[in-house]
């Protein structure tokens, strides 16, 4: 399946020859706001990402359970043809499962034996693109009325009908496609309206310009659009909210940064108040002293914001790291519920932030009524409830040298879901707990300056590979392993599953999940029989009781699991399912770890079912070790190479690493052939593939610094397999 290529401006197109289902039709795919509401009363299903319309990630489903779990094995799997990151946590609706994976393709599927029903090619136009953030992943559908909605990476909002796959119409969200603007995550149902954002926030030497837009979803009609941060100077303020936010920033005329604040992923829906949140990301630039001498708060980066879902009108914010300049984006995927906080009932949101604090807020009016902090921070000491401001340590003042800050800008917690269990009333956060030691490359004295997805400052993580010496020439000086343990009271770099309690804002249990580097391990699931469920980077899917922590059982599948796991029933049986694939922000900052799956097993991406009485999973086909192949004999000025190093960090590192990984090892491209560089770099050879041409940031002549810079590493991968070679 597919469809008709068209190019649309920020509104919609019917597709020709196609119709529109009504509501008279076939019945497949039928969630609806009774259902929605009363989702309890059908365990069976999954109805949106999150299962409920509180995105608790919670099932009351119990035939797997901690007395039987033991028995759970492999039931089926589903090969989605690609090879990149899998996020999204499919919805099962009435037998059917639909769910989305690299580029925004689209699938539903038998969720009794995972075969395939119908499949989406979204078309995606990869030419306009370039270094979708992070990696052309893909977040989830949403299911309503007999439609599927999917947002694909270039930011087409597709409405499909969930029978047959057939695309009804189609709405390009995109404002303007000059920008590094791209699509990951999912949308959501507000009403009459599909609520969709994007990301891009770190893209390029500017960033984009954040914003949230509603369509209507029955026509695709643009409806409404919220912007996040104020215009360039010199062009119309949207509105109140706007005006409001200008005032926190102070910029420079012709200034070319866009402001960030994108909404990548967290969007929620109250029906009972009409209100949308969202969580935006971090301004852009990180070194806001670029855009002018005040020390403005930078609204509405970095905050939750509430508006109406009938006109994209503010309702309230709150901001959760003023003036941010260490990426904390507030996008983490927020919880609905009604939690009893100072001896009363309230209907409160929740969200465990990048930023190391868990955050409850009353979602009726966005008062602040807790903040604590689930895993180590020293950027600030605490977050004052009178003023709802986080109180700054100073220890994060890496304008003032290099700073080891905790947590990184990976966040405490990132985009993998949280699960809230309705029976323990327990948060179960998969948290990261890792440093990154910031850099001014303005100031320090490096070789580089720039890094595309940083800006100016870059955010190294001092894990088990961490070498001040070997960074210096690129990043100035950068303190020592003694100096870092001295001010490392949370240990080695690590992963942690936690259980939280929200009332009281301490943790009940914890298991470690990955030590020593970061494991990119997954989401989670809680369930009615007393389990919480993780997938981690090492391949195994690991469940838990959830009252105690106690390890119940263990499942090896050889693929790497990022996103979370979901439950169903189908003719009373009841499946765990999980999509597997290794990618996401994993492919910027290095080689695959190797304690990942992907690192020993081919990162073909599936969707993975159990059930009781299953048998063992399928594993991929082992990797073969790369044997590196002699390269050319070429001999380049060592100012050449240092060039070349320095091109290469700063236009190709962000995707490009030496090692396993999901996108090419460029050391291992046909670099005898002096004109590939040029055909895929500079003339866009392979960019329907995902590699955008960057005529307009390289010339020729870096072109040929960085083949200087390639081969010569080559040659040092090629000595170290063949340790007798010569040059």
């Amino acid at each position: 399946m597919g469809c008709q290529l068209l190019t649309v401006a920020s509104g919609s197109v019917r597709v020709p020859g196609r119709r529109s289902v009504g509501v008279k039709m076939a019945r497949t795919g039928w969630v609806d706001s009774a259902r929605l509401a009363n989702a309890n009363q059908t365990p069976q299903d999954w109805f949106t990402d999150g299962r409920d319309r509180d995105g608790t990630y919670f099932s009351p489903l119990e035939s797997i359970n901690a007395g039987d779990v033991k028995r759970l094995g492999f039931a089926w799997q589903f090969d989605l043809g690609t090879h990149r990151g899998q996020e999204a946590t499919p919805v099962v609706v009435d037998g059917v499962m639909y769910t989305s994976g690299e580029r925004g393709y689209v699938y539903a599927l038998d969720a009794a034996t995972g075969r395939l029903i119908w499949r989406f090619d979204p078309h995606v136009i990869l030419q306009a693109m370039r270094n979708p953030c992070c990696d052309m992943v893909n977040r989830g559908v949403a299911v309503w009325r007999g439609r599927v909605y999917a947002v694909s990476v270039d930011g087409v909002l597709h409405a499909l009908d969930a029978a047959t796959g057939r695309e009804i119409w189609r709405a390009d969200t995109i404002v303007d496609h000059s920008l590094p603007y791209s699509s990951t995550g999912a949308p959501i149902v507000a009403g009459k309206f599909i609520v969709v954002g994007n990301s891009g926030s770190d893209m390029g030497k500017r960033g984009v310009r954040g914003y949230v837009s509603a369509y209507d979803r029955r026509t695709g009609a643009f409806a409404w659009r919220f912007y996040t941060v104020p215009p360039p100077p010199g062009q119309p303020l949207e509105g109140r909210a706007m005006k409001l936010a200008a005032k926190t920033w102070q910029l420079k005329p012709g200034e070319p940064y866009q402001g960030g604040g994108t909404v990548w992923d967290g969007i929620s829906y109250d029906p009972k108040l009409g209100l949308v949140y969202f969580g935006t990301a971090n301004a852009a630039p990180y070194d806001l002293r670029k855009l002018g001498p005040a020390q403005g708060d930078a609204l509405f980066a970095a905050s939750i914001v509430a508006v109406h879902a009938a006109n994209g009108r503010l309702a309230w914010y709150y901001q959760e790291t003023p003036h941010d300049s260490w990426d904390f984006d507030a996008t983490q995927k927020m919880i609905l519920a009604d939690l009893p906080i100072d001896g009363k009932r309230r209907a409160v949101l929740m969200q465990a932030s990048k930023n190391g604090f868990f955050y409850i807020l009353d979602r009726r009016t966005g008062r602040l009524l807790s903040a604590n902090a689930y895993t180590y921070v020293n950027w600030a000491s605490r977050v004052d409830l009178k003023t709802g401001r986080p109180v700054f340590t100073g220890q994060a003042d890496w304008w003032k040298g290099p700073r080891n800050v905790y947590p990184s800008w990976a966040g405490g917690h990132t985009w993998n879901p949280m699960s809230y269990s309705l029976d323990t009333h327990y948060v179960y956060i998969p948290t990261i707990e890792a440093p990154n030691v910031w850099v001014d490359m303005a100031s320090n004295g490096g070789r580089v300056r720039y890094i595309d997805g940083f800006f100016t400052v870059n955010g190294i993580t001092p894990d088990d590979t961490y070498s001040p010496k070997s960074l210096r020439p690129l990043f100035g000086p950068l303190p020592g392993r003694r100096a870092l343990r001295d001010h490392r009271s949370a240990g080695d770099v690590r992963e942690v599953l936690r259980a939280w309690d929200p009332v009281t804002g301490k943790v009940v249990w914890q298991h470690t999940t990955s030590s020593g580097e970061r494991g990119y391990d997954g989401g989670v699931l809680s369930t009615g029989g007393d389990l919480v469920i993780q997938g981690r980077g090492s391949g195994q899917l690991w469940v838990y009781a959830a009252d105690s922590g106690k390890v119940l059982k263990v499942i090896r599948t050889g693929s790497h699991i990022m996103a979370a796991p979901m439950t169903y029933a189908v003719n009373g049986v009841q499946y765990v399912a999980v999509q597997a694939g290794y990618g996401g922000a994993g492919i910027t900052v290095g080689p695959v770890p190797p304690s990942s799956a992907a690192f020993r097993y081919h990162n073909e991406n599936r969707i993975l079912a159990f059930k009781l009485g299953g048998g063992p999973v399928p594993r991929p086909p082992r990797r073969a070790p790369t044997v590196m192949a002699k390269p050319p004999v070429e001999t380049a000025p060592r100012a050449t190479i240092r060039k070349g190093e320095v091109l290469f960090v700063q236009e190709c590192s962000r995707c490009h690493v030496f090692g396993v990984s999901v996108t090419p090892d460029l050391r291992t491209m046909p670099l005898r052939k002096e004109s590939f560089l040029d055909d895929v770099v500079l003339k866009g050879m392979l960019a329907q593939g995902g590699m955008e041409k960057f005529d307009d940031l390289l010339t020729e002549s870096d072109v040929r610094a960085i083949r200087a810079y390639l081969i010569d590493q080559a040659w040092q991968a090629y000595r170290q397999q063949h340790p007798v070679a010569r040059k």
